[in-house]
């Protein structure tokens, strides 16, 4: 369509339809009776299987590589390494390349004898079992002239140094707003305090997978686990060197991403070369220690968060500087200055990012990258500050609300944080909270309350989608957008049926096919947002269609009306004026003789909504400064401990969220994601941390059964609501992601519910037993 339309001129809340409303999922039976396929599930003709072996070393160079004994097993057809790997038109090992193929990684395994890191794959073995393929990778033979790695930031030998940029070029590695240090300097009050995270992984249910098949010589169709099908399909086309329309990838069901999934990592392209290599099918799954080494992760990082304030409480300037470990060849760090510069009034802000390169993989999004850790230490920062100063945490966050945007002067799109604060403390009964820390006890339970705030940012995108309309008064949605196990599927569904007039069960959504539309990855919080005004779009160009051809039917009621004057209620068309005077799409469909009828839309989401300018190609990045408003998510988290004097065990009891999202496609569906989100959030807060050895720059606890994770038993029955918010400046829904927001802050309300327990704050996650008695013996 010329122009694109807003949703809620036309089918506005309270309008009785099916958006919003808490519809069970539609691919909920697949997936309980396995019939839905995920990516290694594609049992085709002639499949055989791949598996890596990783480098038992983390700096040094090969020296030789021995294969006979692996190459004499039964069924193994070929051991590839970087000796006689199929080569690439383009590698990511160069910055034009990295570029060009929008790789997370500044190097590509199997292209040289160098080694860069522990676990780095070294060799592909290819048998026509899994079973052969992985013995006969047990019996590759590597010799390496090992060097002494550098394992963090933290080793005496790191050489650290300030970036001009972080996160792939998107972000300042030095920021100012004002003189925050001469506002500090000068302030009445004074806080400084320094934060620690963890590694963390992703570790989703589903490991990341790859089934490649070679249709003919330059025609491929790839089986990936990628939250991104259209940005997985440009990366294997640059690197292969073919026209993008010959590589297709299918992406139909998604076991968990959590940012992992956002990028192609090496394993993709090396299962694609295997492939040409062997000439079959190959399969590759990666082992769940793989999952370690070959999908990035939360970087290990310090923050440094200095506050300065009036005697009120009112902040004059925040000075932020963070420390973390990257990669011999990227400078990859989560913004967490973002959140820190953005979420209170404040007139000065200074922040600044510090790297040291290391011997590990390059680390990548994560569970609201910069936000969550950010909001760790500001979140924190402000509890301290409001006991230092004697007012309660809520009030002190009331009393710095930012009523615009203090990194831009823009306004917000909406904000309904005092609501969510309002509703929020109502819910957990925060009243009731005595404000005395360390003075509320239950037998040997320490019982403390705390509370944070959240915010996500909305990034600008856009996508398509095609929807086909037939006579018989069904409907098929087309997008090649993911669903990573949150309810795309489900929700889209429901977009599609209110915005034809039907009933849910009578519209099939498709996903997962690079053949389809593109669409921008579930990444970002911009999946929700970009494809259902990409579906209400192309819904809405079907009416254009339809109205031009009653208008045009001599046998039609509407014949010869202004187009303007005739308007869609449900499944038909009626005069504005008169609405007893219209038909119904099927009867005009069938009279002139159509089976079916196709739109196609273009949906924005952002700021390029907002004003009118398309942002560029799908998943198009980070052009947060066009429109003329701020826009953002927002929520508040409440948080109940019980903290075991004897042993320093933390448990959370009881649990309130509250957000301000825009419009709720699905009451379920997001409750269950908030949910999601605040488990992570809890994970991190308490348990998940990845350990590298110091000397070796190995990691540890490499697996599921030694990372740990929150339970169904570490999790209390969890409160959850969104405040009703209508923001017309977004998109043509309404609508703001969910998938971030749910986690940002989760650690700092845990955290400082343990500081009101305690008495004491641990500013190091996770924050475990020994840290916890470590600051209760002070």
């Amino acid at each position: 369509m010329d122009t694109e339309p807003r949703f809620f001129e036309t089918n506005g809340p309270g309008t009785g339809g099916v958006v919003g409303q808490p519809l069970n999922r539609v691919d909920g039976y697949d997936k309980v009776t396995g019939k839905a396929k995920y990516s290694a599930e594609f049992p085709l003709q002639g499949l055989v299987y791949g598996v890596l072996k990783g480098s038992e070393i983390a700096k040094g160079k090969i020296q030789s590589i021995d294969t006979t004994a692996a190459m004499k097993e039964p069924g193994v057809l070929a051991v590839l390494t970087h000796q006689n790997l199929p080569k690439l038109a383009k590698t990511p090992n160069d910055q034009e390349g990295k570029k060009a193929i929008g790789a997370p990684m500044g190097f590509l395994p199997l292209t040289s004898d160098v080694v860069h890191y522990a676990g780095q794959p070294v060799a592909l073995v290819v048998a026509d079992t899994f079973e052969r393929a992985t013995h006969a990778a047990s019996l590759v033979r590597v010799q390496y002239a090992v060097e002494k790695p550098l394992a963090s930031y933290q080793d005496p030998k790191a050489e650290i140094f300030n970036p001009e940029k972080v996160q792939d070029d998107k972000t300042k590695g030095y920021t100012r707003r004002g003189d925050a240090q001469a506002a500090l300097a000068s302030a009445p009050v004074k806080h400084s305090a320094t934060y620690t995270h963890a590694i963390n992984h992703h570790n989703p249910m589903e490991p990341g997978s790859t089934t490649a098949i070679w249709e003919s010589a330059d025609r491929l169709t790839v089986y990936e686990s990628t939250q991104g099908i259209t940005r997985t399909q440009k990366s294997l086309a640059t690197m292969l060197g073919l026209p993008q329309e010959q590589v297709r990838v299918v992406t139909k069901y998604l076991g968990g991403g959590f940012g992992c999934k956002g990028s192609s990592w090496p394993h993709t392209v090396l299962t694609v070369q295997a492939a040409k290599a062997v000439n079959r099918p190959v399969k590759l799954v990666l082992t769940r220690q793989q999952m370690f080494t070959g999908m990035g992760h939360r970087e290990d990082q310090t923050q440094t968060l200095q506050i300065g304030a009036t005697k009120e409480g009112k902040l004059l300037a925040l000075v932020h500087e963070k420390t973390s470990t990257t990669s011999p060849w990227d400078n990859y760090a989560e913004p967490n200055s973002r959140i820190i510069n953005l979420l209170y009034d404040c007139p000065t802000f200074e922040s600044s990012y510090q790297l040291a390169r290391a011997n590990v993989m390059t680390s990548t999004f994560t569970r609201a990258p910069g936000e969550a850790p950010g909001s760790f230490a500001i979140e924190c920062s402000m509890d301290d500050l409001a006991y230092q100063l004697g007012i309660d945490p809520l009030e002190i966050r009331l009393r710095n609300y930012a009523e615009k945007d203090p990194t831009n002067g823009k306004p917000w799109s909406s904000k309904s944080l005092k609501q969510c604060y309002a509703r929020g403390a109502e819910l957990f009964g925060w009243n009731k909270r005595n404000p005395k820390a360390g003075d509320t006890r239950d037998g040997r339970y320490l019982i403390g309350m705390g509370m944070a705030t959240a915010s996500y940012p909305v990034h600008n995108s856009q996508g398509t989608a095609r929807v086909r309309l037939y006579a018989d008064g069904h409907a098929v949605v087309q997008s090649g957008a993911t669903d990573l196990g949150t309810g795309t599927y489900t929700v889209m569904t429901q977009v599609a049926a209110d915005a034809l007039g039907l009933a849910p069960d009578k519209v099939r959504f498709e996903l997962g096919d690079s053949r389809l539309p593109t669409a921008p990855n579930s990444g970002g919080s911009v999946a929700a947002g970009t494809v259902s005004s990409s579906v209400y779009v192309a819904a809405q160009e079907v009416w254009q269609k339809l109205k031009k051809l009653a208008i045009a039917d001599k046998k039609s009621p509407l014949y010869r009306a202004k187009v303007e004057d005739v308007i869609v209620e449900k499944n038909r068309m009626v005069l504005k004026a008169n609405k007893q005077k219209g038909e119904d799409f099927a009867a005009l469909m069938k009279r002139n003789e159509m089976s079916d009828i196709e739109g196609t839309g273009n949906g924005k989401y952002g700021a390029g909504y907002e004003s009118g300018l398309a942002p560029g190609p799908a998943d198009s990045g980070h052009q947060d400064d066009k429109g003329g408003h701020s826009m953002h998510s927002f929520g508040a988290h409440f948080c109940e401990v019980h903290v075991d004097a004897e042993l320093g065990t933390v448990r959370v009891t009881r649990w309130v969220s509250v957000h301000g999202a825009g419009r709720i496609l699905n009451a379920k569906t997001a409750r269950s994601q908030i949910i999601g989100g605040n488990i992570f959030g809890i994970g991190a807060a308490l348990m998940e941390e990845t350990f590298r050895d110091p000397n070796f720059a190995r990691y540890t606890n490499a697996s599921l059964g030694e990372y740990h994770i929150p339970v169904n038993a570490d999790i209390p029955e969890m409160t959850v609501e969104f405040i009703e918010e209508h923001d017309p400046y977004i998109n043509a829904m309404g609508v703001k992601g969910i998938g971030e927001i749910s986690m940002v802050g989760v650690a700092a309300a845990v955290a400082n519910a343990v500081f009101h327990a305690t008495g004491k704050r641990v500013r190091d996650l996770p924050i475990t037993p020994d840290k916890v008695m470590g600051v209760l013996s002070v």
